[in-house]
Order: C-alpha cells, then sequence, then structure tokens
C-alpha cells in the first residue's frame, strides 16, 4: 500500500472520505447507466472515468491493420477450436470502465457461457489496442491499468504509424514486456499456437 493510503488510513476524517466516494460512485454508476442507454449501435463510444467518450472514425492504416490481425487470429482461433474473436464493435465492462477494444479474445469456455442477445460482456482473456495520436493515451495509460487490474493475460499494443507490436503478460497485477519489434515474429501467449510475423499485419504478402 502506497504512502498516500497509509496517511488516509490513520486521518480522523477517514469516514467523511468514505461516505463520500461512495456518493461519487453511486452518481457515476448512474451515469453509466444513462450512457448505457443513449448509445446507439451506430456510436463508437466508451464510458471512461466517469464521462462518455465518443471516437471519431479511423484512418485506412487503422483499418487494415485492425482487418489483417482480427483475420489472422479469426481463422486461427477457429480452425482450432480455441474460442472467439471480436472485432471493434462490442463493449466490455469493467468495475468502472467500459470499452470497445479494437479486437480481443475470449477463451473457448468462456466463449461458450455468452448468450445471443447479450451487449456487455466480461474481461477478455486477450486484448489488442491500435494506437493513433487520439488514443495512445489513453491506450497505454487508464485503459493499460484497468486491464492489468482485471485480470487480461496478454496486451498487445500495435502501432500502425511506425509498423510495430508490443505484447505486454501479465505478472501478478502488473504488465511486463515481453516483445517490441517490427521484423520478428511474435507469439501470443494465450492463444495456443499463434505465431505470426509482425509484418503480416501490415502487409499481405
Amino acid at each position: 500500500m502506497n504512502a498516500e493510503l497509509q496517511a488516509l488510513k490513520k486521518s480522523p476524517r477517514l469516514p467523511e472520505y468514505v461516505e463520500n466516494l461512495k456518493a461519487f460512485l453511486n452518481a457515476e454508476r448512474q451515469r453509466r447507466q444513462q450512457f448505457y442507454e443513449q448509445i446507439s449501435e451506430n456510436d463508437k463510444a466508451e464510458f471512461i472515468s466517469g464521462e462518455a467518450v465518443f471516437h471519431s472514425p479511423v484512418k485506412k492504416k487503422h483499418l487494415d491493420a485492425s482487418e489483417m490481425l482480427s483475420t489472422l487470429l479469426s481463422v486461427h482461433c477457429k480452425v482450432g477450436r480455441l474460442g472467439v474473436v471480436f472485432v471493434e464493435k462490442m463493449m466490455i465492462e469493467l468495475t468502472r470502465n467500459s470499452y470497445e477494444p479494437d479486437i480481443c479474445f475470449f477463451e473457448r469456455k468462456r466463449a461458450a457461457k455468452f448468450e445471443a442477445d447479450q451487449m456487455l460482456f466480461p474481461a477478455p482473456d486477450f486484448v489488442v489496442e491500435i494506437v493513433s495520436k487520439s488514443t495512445e493515451k489513453t491506450d497505454r495509460g487508464i485503459k493499460f491499468d484497468d486491464y492489468a487490474a482485471h485480470g487480461i493475460k496478454e496486451y498487445w499494443i500495435v502501432d500502425p504509424t511506425h509498423q510495430t507490436v508490443e505484447q505486454y503478460w501479465l505478472a501478478g497485477r502488473h504488465y511486463g514486456l515481453n516483445f517490441k519489434g517490427k521484423d520478428a515474429d511474435v507469439e501470443s501467449k494465450v492463444v495456443k499456437g499463434f505465431r505470426i510475423p509482425v509484418r503480416a499485419i501490415f502487409d499481405e504478402k
């Protein structure tokens, strides 16, 4: 526990702070419910730190990388009957925040429990975010911490501008960098047998 929390525990105002935090979180939960009621299938939106965040359309290089990687991953998972892959328009609901990852994977046993009309999903086993100027701070900041805190075992950050992949692996409650490159192969630790050249994400050949 860090020094700030240790000091807070000793404060005579701790009960007051706790009540204030409870009220804050209750109001935030109400805003998230309103967010769910307001968004439509046409929106690219997330609920982050108590606020609705709407995203603008992405660039072609983002779309190309997303299509290539999701296709390779989906085919591999279907052939091996490993689980399911979702792309962009699906929402995961974590403790405080709701995200629409670019690509995510659920292991087969977990995916078998999903219902046909389900719209909100738990933390996946593996997530990929394809960064842009507008999303990089979030992808490397609050999402990075939140994904780790909720036990997402593997996290890839794909940069279509520099054509690189960073692979993070969960150790305890924090991510450690296992791989970063553009000319080598990258192999998933969660999706059994999924190994590709990084170049395959950016080059059809």
